[in-house]
């Protein structure tokens, strides 16, 4: 799982964030001042760090120039939404800027978007004995590839992503089919037993109770 410091300094804000991107199947941690924030950096690698402007300690802008060297991903999530805000933060490094009150699911597609670009993902995953190619989009399985529809694809590449983490029904269906999803439909859940039966993965996609799907740790 992708590792995302969040630092924010408005706890209320920053455990909404982490609620969010950790239902989304990414790892987080959360640091409400600056200071705490370079200790955290200088102890950790982390794949993507979402940073207030106006913190404690040391502000967002000092963070980033902290951060710069370790070609470490930053969006910028602030109040300071005027156009000169938005270039400033953007001309100083950030990969995004996205202005609060913000949209949960627009802040994960921010989030995803911006770990694409970083390529931090990867081109191939591996589980157990399948190997998928992000870049040819072909899952091989002992050597031998395995025909799939560009959906079950999709949700197997998430499903890889997270390996070990419960991802919720519809957070699965926004990424894969986009938009929200409806109450009564069964889609996710028949091209789930698809990719089962053709993986034989019975056992390996676990159901989990009221909350949606997850691929098993080795």
């Amino acid at each position: 799982m992708n590792r995302i410091l969040i630092v924010e300094d408005e706890v209320a804000i920053a455990r909404l964030i982490e609620m969010s991107l950790v239902r989304a199947g990414y790892q987080c941690e959360m640091v409400h001042d600056g200071l705490k924030a370079a200790d955290k950096i200088e102890q950790t690698d982390y794949d993507l760090v979402l940073l207030d402007i106006m913190l404690p300690g040391l502000d967002g802008y000092e963070l980033l120039e902290y951060l710069r060297p370790m070609d470490t991903s930053v969006i910028f999530i602030t109040a300071k939404g005027t156009l000169g805000d938005r270039v400033k933060g953007l001309n100083l490094g950030a990969d995004d800027y996205i202005v609060k009150p913000f949209e949960v699911e627009e802040l994960v597609a921010r989030v995803e978007s911006v770990l694409r670009r970083a390529g931090k993902g990867g081109a191939k995953l591996q589980a157990f004995d399948v190997t998928l190619d992000t870049m040819a989009r072909t899952v091989m399985q002992g050597g031998i590839e395995v025909a799939l529809t560009p959906r079950e694809f999709d949700l197997l590449e998430q499903l890889m992503r997270n390996r070990g983490a419960a991802l919720y029904r519809d957070v699965l269906f926004s990424r894969v089919w986009g938009g929200e999803m409806d109450s009564d439909t069964r889609t996710l859940d028949l091209h789930i037993q698809r990719l089962r039966k053709k993986l034989n993965w019975h056992q390996k996609i676990k159901t989990v109770y009221k909350v949606g799907y997850m691929l098993e740790k080795e």
